[in-house]
């Protein structure tokens, strides 16, 4: 992959979307969120394509296929050298694709059975997203969450595995300000899914701040965090 940041529009969306989805790693993963920290709307893509994803995952059976499958398809097609790359990155980006209109369509087919005819109603509050990242790093953890659930995922990057000994937990601070509310340990293995208890839901709205710091394995002891804050963002619309 080349060390230059994408040009056009369909790249710069396409190379959004393998990140927010996870389908990058080593080098070509490391350029992607450099280019997300330092470009705003490279990054609120990954935002919105966070946002619009992270639901499926609730609907998304895991399912491996077989070992050999995309090998074959790649070994099919034969493309010329200097499209191999290119191609590599559609193929994954299909594969993120499959997964997700698997989820929608699943669903499609239980509203359309099981749903009774309803009036009109407004629209559902919007899906917020924090990409969580150092003072001076790249993003290293995104958080979504849905106003209409209280269901919050947090995702972390790959490397952000806390040192023997010590776990990551994650706060919340009111926009208003006001002291951080422990919201659990995150895992740096697997999405993290959480349901916002309903006296805590109003403070999770745009503006707030979700801040992970480094903790004792059972999480701080004293309700505040006791040790550095590694990562932190605000709260916005995708």
């Amino acid at each position: 992959m080349s060390t230059r940041p994408p040009h056009g529009a369909e790249e710069r969306d396409l190379l959004a979307a393998e990140l927010a989805m996870g389908l990058l790693d080593g080098e070509e993963r490391a350029e992607a969120e450099a280019l997300a920290a330092r470009d705003h709307d490279f990054r609120a893509a990954v935002a919105g394509w966070s946002g619009r994803l992270a639901p499926l995952l609730d609907e998304v059976v895991p399912a491996a296929p077989p070992a050999s499958l995309w090998a074959r398809i790649e070994a099919r097609i034969a493309p010329p050298p200097s499209n191999v790359v290119q191609l590599r990155r559609k193929v994954n980006l299909w594969r993120g694709y499959s997964l997700a209109a698997t989820a929608i369509a699943a669903s499609l087919a239980l509203v359309v059975v099981t749903r009774p005819a309803a009036e009109p109603r407004s629209a559902p509050p919007q899906t917020l997203v924090a990409m969580m990242q150092s003072d001076a790093g790249p993003a290293r953890l995104v958080a979504t969450y849905d106003p209409a659930t209280r269901r919050l995922i947090v995702a972390a990057a790959a490397g952000m595995a806390p040192a023997a000994g010590h776990a990551h937990e994650l706060w919340l601070i009111p926009a208003a300000g006001g002291k951080p509310h422990p919201m659990g340990i995150v895992s740096a293995v697997a999405p993290n899914k959480m349901d916002v208890p309903m006296p805590m839901a109003s403070d999770v709205r745009e503006g707030a701040t979700f801040a992970i710091s480094v903790e004792p394995p059972a999480g701080s002891p004293t309700g505040a965090p006791t040790g550095p804050v590694i990562a932190r963002g605000k709260l916005t619309r995708a």
